[in-house]
């Protein structure tokens, strides 16, 4: 396999290399990363858990979260959005599979082509740390969601995209990589709202780029608490003011 770049129309997204763009079609993708951060997001919102309205996903890639969101969110309207027409493509193919109607369409998450106040959710999992102007695409967040709307998002730290696995195969443009705390605190300078508990510091055994966590899977040791470890992951669910 190939690890250099595919080509995306967006010069504001740094492109997957070859290798990641295979990954993103497999289970583990799927199943160990993709179904597990939807569930955690879930429990983040809070109950009842928001259901119905419009749901934007953006850099939804080859669609393999359409049918997570579907069942846990079922929105009435769904709207997948990538910068790789490509991804579009199978996105498309993916939604034939799943019998699952999304409307899908390349654009720039920072332009995104969608009026203002017309989406009741936007899903951000994955995508951010591809993204060269973060500032504009959370102003785009901002614009589309309507007062009261719902951010869930998830998204890999500094940490982990800086780990030699990651660097490796996956290409990203790391001068504007975040450690969670400065996500956190990113998204609440943009002016979305959200307490502790609507925040996530996942330690998954795929972001740990030394060990992969066997350590602690062979009961070796423990793993370290919050405040004595470098995280890997955040997620949050934060709505914009009502």
């Amino acid at each position: 396999m190939d690890a250099s770049p595919m080509k995306y129309a967006s010069a504001t997204y740094v492109e997957e290399t070859r290798i990641g763009f295979v990954f993103l079609r497999t289970h583990t993708w799927q199943h160990h990363v993709l179904r597990v951060a939807i569930n955690d997001l879930k429990r983040l919102a809070g109950e009842p858990v928001p259901q119905g309205g419009t749901l934007l996903d953006v850099g939804c890639g080859q669609g393999r979260s359409f049918r997570y969101l579907r069942d846990v969110f079922a929105p009435t309207r769904m709207l997948g959005l990538d910068a790789d027409p490509h991804s579009i493509d199978l996105s498309r193919e993916e939604t034939a599979r799943e019998g699952i109607d999304v409307e899908l369409f390349t654009s720039d998450c920072a332009r995104i082509d969608l009026a203002d106040a017309s989406v009741d959710t936007v899903f951000c999992h994955q995508t951010f740390h591809h993204l060269v102007e973060q500032e504009r695409a959370l102003d785009e967040f901002w614009r589309v969601l309507k007062p009261g709307g719902l951010l869930l998002f998830a998204e890999s730290t500094k940490a982990y995209i800086d780990s030699w696995v990651i660097r490796w195969f996956f290409r990203h443009p790391m001068h504007v990589q975040k450690t969670a705390d400065e996500y956190v605190a990113m998204l609440r300078a943009r002016g979305f709202v959200f307490t502790d508990a609507q925040v996530s510091l996942p330690y998954l055994w795929w972001s740990r780029a030394k060990d992969f966590g066997l350590l602690e899977r062979w009961g070796i040791k423990a793993a370290p608490p919050v405040g004595k470890r470098e995280e890997t992951l955040v997620n949050v669910a934060a709505r914009k003011p009502g």
